[in-house]
């Protein structure tokens, strides 16, 4: 290795604050030269299939023509203005284009500049909405179990109080209202009783909910459990019923990760605001979004403050809108929902093969997301090893070994992802635990 190379990862290792890690005793971190495609080339020579698009970001692969050339145009014309008082084409084109992409109804826009932001925005625009109508009282959220919307503060307190992450800011967070995960599976049959809890809470605490938020068909951080569409359903019912503003945190689900457009739309379902973020820029920059009916911003923007208050400094940045653009333009124009379907056969049928295999709780697929549930809680810093050995990135948590790459991969490299992880359960140094 180089000396660059040796200072570059002394001085990382040292000084850098990577997320969720330790600065005394620091999982490792692989330095970056390039990536291309589905591929992460690392500085030390290695070159790895991405199965995580980088945080579920990573649309249509790295270092794409079309997202490229959006922004080189842009760069030249404005990379930055406030968005008070100003405007700019590219806001404008994304907000028309979320719009009529999104579940009826959904038809103002507000961009923020990270996905937790979005949930945060989300949160504010339900409790003013209620504010601005004289019921302060509504200031409370329902949520389910194993849920995750992000690492602010009151992103966090609609997180799972022990699967979230956010134990130890318990004492400081807004005390929300939990109800029971859905314990329906997506392919299983469903039981109208099996929301009974769930609507209890909402006959209990109506009149102190602002909103009811969830991740829609998919539970992301919290554990990637696949439910019940006709969970949404009852939903929506109750929040009509009881008068509760429905969030549907869309963030890693939207824009086709789960084989639909929207997660909401395997249920069939509108929600009152919904957030969007990670792979709205094709995973170039950081942008968000939180849309809403046209209901809720008049009813916010006609109470006491007359308007909302809300307003981040790169709020409608022209380069990330741009790129966002592209990116939707480049999904709509091809037969993405082919694209997924595709990945989601080639991983029902490579990982079949890890069921029943040592440490192996359950396998589960929906669209071009994958999941290896072991019984044993995993050792990052051994099993990422253990995976850039065979030439892969796929980053677990907890119990979870989980994939979900860009919509440009190929049938063979998922069977190296496949391969690689087959190979890292072998290894008891993988493993930090035993559920035993």
């Amino acid at each position: 290795m180089t000396n660059l190379y040796t200072d570059l990862i002394d001085f990382d290792k040292n000084y850098v604050w990577h997320p969720y890690t330790s600065m005394s005793n620091p999982l490792p971190s692989y330095l970056v030269d390039s990536a291309q495609g589905v591929h992460i080339k690392l500085a030390s020579g290695e070159k790895l299939i991405d199965g995580m698009s980088s945080w579920w970001s990573v649309l249509h692969g790295y270092n794409h023509p079309a997202l490229n050339q959006a922004l080189h145009q842009q760069i030249d014309k404005v990379s930055h203005v406030m968005f008070g008082g100003l405007t700019h084409e590219p806001a404008i084109t994304l907000c028309k284009k979320l719009i009529e992409l999104s579940p009826a109804g959904l038809e103002r826009v507000f961009l923020s500049d990270s996905g937790s932001v979005s949930v945060e925005v989300a949160i504010k625009m339900s409790i003013q909405y209620w504010q601005s109508q004289g019921l302060s009282n509504k200031s409370k959220l329902l949520t389910v179990r194993n849920g995750y919307h992000g690492d602010t503060f009151a992103a966090m307190s609609v997180c799972d109080p022990v699967t979230g992450m956010h134990q130890i800011f318990d004492k400081v967070l807004m005390k929300n209202l939990f109800a029971p995960a859905p314990s329906i599976a997506i392919d299983e049959h469903w039981d109208e009783n099996s929301t009974q809890a769930l609507a209890e809470l909402f006959a209990q605490h109506h009149q102190e909910l602002a909103a009811f938020i969830i991740e829609p068909i998919v539970q992301g951080t919290g554990g990637m459990r696949f439910y019940h569409p006709n969970y949404l359903k009852t939903v929506r019912e109750l929040c009509d019923k009881y008068k509760v503003l429905f969030i549907a945190d869309e963030i890693a689900t939207g824009l086709g990760r789960t084989g639909k457009l929207f997660a909401c739309e395997w249920a069939d379902i509108s929600p009152d605001i919904m957030c969007l973020g990670k792979t709205l820029t094709g995973g170039y920059l950081s942008l968000a979004a939180t849309l809403c009916t046209e209901h809720v911003a008049t009813t916010i923007s006609n109470g006491e403050a007359s308007c909302f208050m809300h307003g981040p400094t790169f709020m409608g940045n022209p380069l990330a809108c741009a790129v966002a653009n592209a990116s939707i333009d480049l999904l709509i124009s091809s037969d993405w929902q082919a694209k997924v379907n595709q990945i989601e056969s080639w991983f029902i049928e490579k990982i079949k093969r890890l069921t029943g295999a040592k440490r192996v709780a359950q396998v589960r697929v929906l669209g071009s997301i994958a999941v290896v549930e072991m019984t044993d809680s995993v050792n990052v810093a051994e099993i990422q090893k253990h995976f850039v050995q065979k030439g892969v990135w796929i980053r677990p948590f907890g119990k979870l070994i989980y994939m979900m790459p860009p919509l440009v991969i190929e049938e063979q490299q998922i069977d190296t992802l496949i391969d690689a992880i087959e190979y890292a359960i072998k290894f008891d140094e993988c493993f930090i635990s035993s559920t035993e």
